[in-house]
């Protein structure tokens, strides 16, 4: 087996394994034998637990950042061009990486909300710290870019706002299945992820907007 696809092997079956059970629930022992490969394959290409960890979410917060990045580029250029920013513009841009990360990644919207709300969740300081040195950037830029659509707002309302409205973006998309399944058996009715996020973009809006 070529060791690109070892390894590949190894970050899937993590990345499904850590999302279902959970990070400290999850052995290397189960993720070697869903992957089909040896223990000692992944200290050699990760070095650790943590560092496999650390390795699934670059995996996939790498590309999301990048996009978003582009998303926020193209937003600041209309900016530039006279079109004021709003903040349905703003999260827009986080909308549409959502919605391009799983064709760039090959992992689904709900794996990657499950996981992040994990990092959150779970006692991973590590993490935490590696998700800063590494995407802080782009967190902070539209985060300012979010305070910057709304400078009305407080810091600690702000921040409290934006950690709402996150919650509640992660908790949906991650249990999007589930509720897509139970609005076919209830209403009959279906909708797809980019329908979700076309009508979660108004709501989130108005969690962020909403006067004090």
């Amino acid at each position: 087996m070529a060791q690109g696809d070892t390894v590949e092997k190894i970050l899937h079956s993590a990345g499904v394994l850590f999302a279902e059970r959970g990070f400290a629930e999850t052995s290397l022992r189960t993720i070697t034998g869903m992957a089909d490969v040896n223990l000692a394959a992944v200290n050699y290409h990760f070095g650790s637990k943590k560092e496999l960890i650390q390795a699934v979410f670059s995996g996939f917060l790498g590309p999301f950042c990048t996009i978003l990045e582009s998303e926020m580029d193209a937003a600041l250029d209309k900016v530039s061009a006279g079109v004021e920013l709003d903040i349905e513009t703003v999260l827009g841009c986080v909308s549409a990486a959502v919605l391009k990360t799983p064709a760039a990644t090959g992992v689904s919207v709900q794996r990657i909300m499950r996981l992040l709300s994990l990092a959150y969740t779970q006692s991973q300081e590590h993490l935490r710290h590696h998700l800063v040195a590494n995407y802080g950037k782009t967190y902070g830029r539209f985060s300012a870019l979010v305070q910057k659509a709304l400078p009305e707002l407080t810091p600690v309302v702000f921040y409290w706002r934006l950690y709402f409205m996150l919650g509640a973006m992660a908790f949906t998309l991650s249990s999007y299945d589930s509720l897509r399944s139970i609005l076919n058996s209830e209403y009959a009715q279906d909708s797809e992820l980019e329908d979700v996020m076309n009508l979660m973009v108004p709501s989130l809006t108005a969690i962020l907007k909403n006067p004090s």
